[in-house]
This record gives structure tokens, C-alpha cells and sequence, in this order.
């Protein structure tokens, strides 16, 4: 836990000796978000399902060029960090300051006192949707510069303004919009922010380093690297940054005497059963894992132990059911199912209508949004052999 951890903590990364040329990264995340007027501080609210800092510390962790990341955050917001990032690692953090242009610092130091780098990447934990082609962009430029931004162009016609009236329109041909990260040499970055005199206001890294004389040179930016300021940009996060998320599941069940065939939550007349802890419907177990599987939450047997007599004989909509409480209470929104039963007998056909109506009630889905389908392995297999059934199942949402 975050709490812990004294005031600049590692958790966790090993103490190697680094490479010369190494690169770190700075996530910005200690305002108290007052413009959004949320309950928490706006680094911390849920963007599509995930808090909104874990997208930029997923981001650069994955990043092979990325050696170590430090996130900057207020005092007192330890738990709300660990919470937010928990699994995620190794990364520090350090205590910020009162201002954007006194947390960079406080991160720079903090770099400075374990050994340094040889370049640093600077980014807004209010930007989460950060891709590896920016950084790439960045880190290619900085071979040759001692600074680099990512601008998107501003593509609306702009106007000066005065007294609520339009006054002249601006040459917009010369006008760009300025990201994050921005890059920059490490030594230059921090002998830049020693000079920067305390009174002035830094809105980025970028003017600091021009202020010390540094060209800052630019690279393409991406429209995805919206700034989340206000309430509304949360709220309508979901009308325009759908996450689209795709789970599959597969499953196998012997077929037995004397048991009861269960296939989409219908039973089925035939000569066996399938075997299993609860009621073995092969089709459902499929279709819950790849429900899990949208959201990362393991398989059947991580909620649902066979080894746990609690589950015996239970009826396995129950299964997808939870799997479907899960995907809401992240903010999903079920788009559609289709899976596949494989077996040589019973025929499906003559059930498969029934089942789509069931699953669709177990999801809340419109019919046309669940598709079951049945096919043989020519007599090749266990199943050709009629010795068990298999399932496949894929299951697609969208994260709001």
C-alpha cells in the first residue's frame, strides 16, 4: 500500500544500475480538480470504467522506452493513488506543490536525487489517452532537439473578442494547440526550471524551456489527448470515447450417464448429460468467461471454485448473471454475444431459438443481439466421438 511508503517511495522497482541514456517519465497528478466540481479530484473519477490517472501510468509502463515513471501527487492523496493504480507497477511518487511549475520541479529533483537521466517526458494525468505513437514521435525528435511538444492545428474559425462583440478573425494557419507529454534533454529541463523566477506562471514545460533560450520543436499531436477540466468533459466522455472491449471464453464438458443436459440454460431430452459441478451447461460457462473476459476479471473458476460445494447443481444463468453485474458496475454496456456448440449429437437446431431468448433475458439484450449457432468435427475428436461438448463464446461492449 501507498500508505506505506515514506514521501518519494518506489513501489516496487529494483535498485540496477541504469543505462546512461536513460528515459523517464513524470505524470502529473496533484491538483485538487476544483473546476471540475467533483467529489474527488478529477485525476482520481472514473473515465470509461477506469480512474483517469491509471491510463497515462498504463501508457507509459508499457512503453519499452520508458526506464522509470514517477507520478507527482498532493499530500494526503497516497490512498487514493494506491487505489487508482493498484496492480500497476514499479513506479514512484512525489509530493507536488502548489503549482503546476512547483510539482515538475519536485519531480525533477526527485530524479535528480536518484541519479538522473539523460531525457524526461512531462505529462498531464488529465490527458489520459495517451498512445505510443506520441511518445514515439517525441523520443524521435528529442535525438535531435532539446525539446519537444506534441500541437494538434486549430482547424475552427478563431476571433478576437471584446466586450462580448467579435472583433477580428485570427490567421489560424499559424495557431496550434499544444499537448502533452512534452520532452525534453533532462539537464537543460531542470537548469530551465531553476532559473524560472517563482512569480511567473508556467502553464507547461515548454515555456519555461523557451524562457531559458531552448528551441522547442514540435511533433504531431492526436485529437485523443483531450484535456478533462470541467464535469461535462467527464459526462460526455462516454457519448465520444466509447471503449470498445471484446472477451472470448471456450469450455468442455464430458458427457455422462445419468446426468441432465443443460445447453443454454434449457434442458434438453437426450440419452447423457454433461458432467460437472454445478449443472454443466457447457454454453453458459463459455459465455461467462468471455463476459469476464471483457473486463479482465478472470474466468468461472476465479468467482465460482468448483472445488466449493456452495456451487453444486447451481443453475448456471446465475453465472452469467453475475458476469453481467460486473460489466455494469464498470460502466459497460453489453453490445452483443455469438457462440458456437460443438457436438454430434443432440441436434441444436430445434432448441436454438429458445435458448437466444433466454440468454437475451439473462443479458438484457435485444434478440437480434444474441446469436447461437451449432457445428460438428466431422467425427474427428472427443466430440466427434461423442464423448463430451464444447462451447465458444465472444462477447463484445462498450465502456462508457
Amino acid at each position: 500500500m501507498l500508505s506505506d511508503c515514506p514521501a518519494r517511495k518506489r513501489c516496487p522497482m529494483s535498485e540496477s544500475i541504469r543505462p546512461t541514456k536513460t528515459t523517464h517519465a513524470i505524470v502529473l497528478g496533484a491538483g485538487s480538480g476544483k473546476r471540475a466540481g467533483l467529489g474527488r479530484p478529477k485525476q482520481f473519477e472514473s473515465v470509461l470504467g477506469n480512474p483517469m490517472i491509471r491510463y497515462s501510468v498504463e501508457a507509459f509502463l508499457s512503453h519499452p522506452n520508458i526506464d522509470r515513471l514517477w507520478v507527482v501527487i498532493a499530500k494526503g492523496q497516497e490512498q487514493l493513488l494506491s487505489d487508482a493504480l493498484e496492480g500497476l507497477h514499479p513506479f514512484d511518487y512525489v509530493e507536488g506543490g502548489t503549482t503546476r511549475q512547483q510539482s515538475v520541479f519536485n519531480g525533477l529533483k526527485a530524479i535528480r536525487d536518484s541519479g538522473g537521466t539523460h531525457s524526461v517526458l512531462i505529462h498531464d494525468a488529465a490527458r489520459p489517452f495517451l498512445t505510443h505513437q506520441v511518445i514515439d514521435r517525441l523520443l524521435d525528435s528529442l535525438s535531435d532537439n532539446p525539446s519537444a511538444i506534441p500541437v494538434i492545428p486549430t482547424i475552427d474559425t478563431t476571433i478576437k473578442v471584446n466586450d462580448g462583440l467579435m472583433q477580428d478573425v485570427v490567421d489560424r494557419s499559424a495557431l496550434w494547440r499544444v499537448q502533452t507529454p512534452q520532452a525534453f534533454r533532462f539537464e537543460k529541463l531542470f537548469s530551465a526550471h531553476e532559473s524560472w523566477a517563482a512569480e511567473k506562471e508556467a502553464t507547461d514545460d515548454a515555456q519555461i524551456m523557451r524562457g531559458s533560450g531552448h528551441d522547442v520543436a514540435i511533433v504531431e499531436g492526436d485529437e485523443r489527448l483531450k484535456k478533462f477540466t470541467t464535469a461535462q468533459d467527464f459526462h460526455g466522455a462516454s457519448k465520444t470515447m466509447n471503449q470498445v472491449r471484446t472477451g472470448m471464453g471456450f469450455d468442455v464438458h464430458q458427457l455422462s450417464s445419468g446426468e441432465e443436459l443443460w445447453i443454454g440454460g434449457v434442458k434438453i431430452d437426450h440419452e447423457k448429460g454433461l458432467a460437472g459441478h454445478s449443472d454443466a451447461d457447457v454454453l453458459l460457462h463459455a459465455l461467462t468467461d468471455a463476459l469476464l473476459g471483457t473486463i479482465g476479471a478472470g474466468d468461472i473458476g476465479d468467482h465460482f471454485p468448483p472445488d466449493n460445494p456452495q456451487w453444486r447443481g447451481t443453475p448456471s444463468r446465475k453465472f452469467v448473471e453475475y458476469a453481467a453485474s460486473l460489466i455494469k458496475q464498470k460502466g459497460g454496456i453489453i453490445n452483443n454475444v455469438d457462440m458456437t456448440i460443438i457436438c454430434e449429437a443432440p441436434k441444436i437446431k430445434p432448441y436454438r431459438k429458445e435458448i437466444c431468448e433466454n440468454i437475451s433475458i439473462m443479458l438484457d439484450l435485444l434478440p437480434d443481439r444474441v446469436s447461437v449457432k451449432a457445428t460438428t468435427t466431422e467425427g474427428l475428436g472427443f466430440t466427434g466421438r461423442r464423448e463430451g461438448i464444447a462451447a465458444q463464446a465472444i462477447a463484445t461492449i462498450s465502456m462508457e
